[in-house]
């Protein structure tokens, strides 16, 4: 009787199995998506227009620095078990967006023709400062 049991289940657990290695395997194909074409589709192709370079140097850090944690994220996942439907499920999708949005922003960079130093350079005050009003002391209810 226990062996009619276990013949019972070999089937499901071998369909169980292959078909979390043919997921895998499907998953692990889309590995490479963040550089195709298909990556544009994830993120606004006007976001950085109005940047000046300072501020495109500030995202671009910023995005750098957002890439570097995901990938590192995904490299973790991947060490465990299920890790690359995890990686897959968890960070691929914020992996794109990111590196479509990084690569937007050194597009407008080069646009620009911003240079290292001129994003660090303090920008100009257009108009003079103007100081805050002065208060009475006593005469607003507070």
């Amino acid at each position: 009787m226990s062996d009619r049991i276990v013949n019972n289940r070999r089937p499901r657990l071998l369909a169980a199995a292959t078909a979390l290695l043919i997921a895998g395997g499907s998953l692990g194909g889309c590995a490479n998506l963040g550089d195709g074409a298909v990556s544009g589709a994830f993120v606004d192709p006007a976001k950085y227009e109005l940047y000046d370079c300072p501020q495109l140097d500030a995202q671009r850090k910023s995005l750098a620095a957002r890439t570097a944690e995901l990938q590192k994220l995904i490299d973790k996942a991947h060490t465990g078990a299920a890790g690359t439907v995890v990686a897959e499920v968890a960070y691929r999708n914020d992996y794109i967006t990111t590196r479509a949005s990084a690569k937007l922003a050194e597009e407008e960079w080069q646009r620009n023709k911003c240079h290292e130093a001129a994003a660090t350079a303090a920008p100009v005050a257009s108009s003079p400062r103007v100081a805050p009003p002065s208060r009475r002391s006593g005469s607003a209810a507070y």
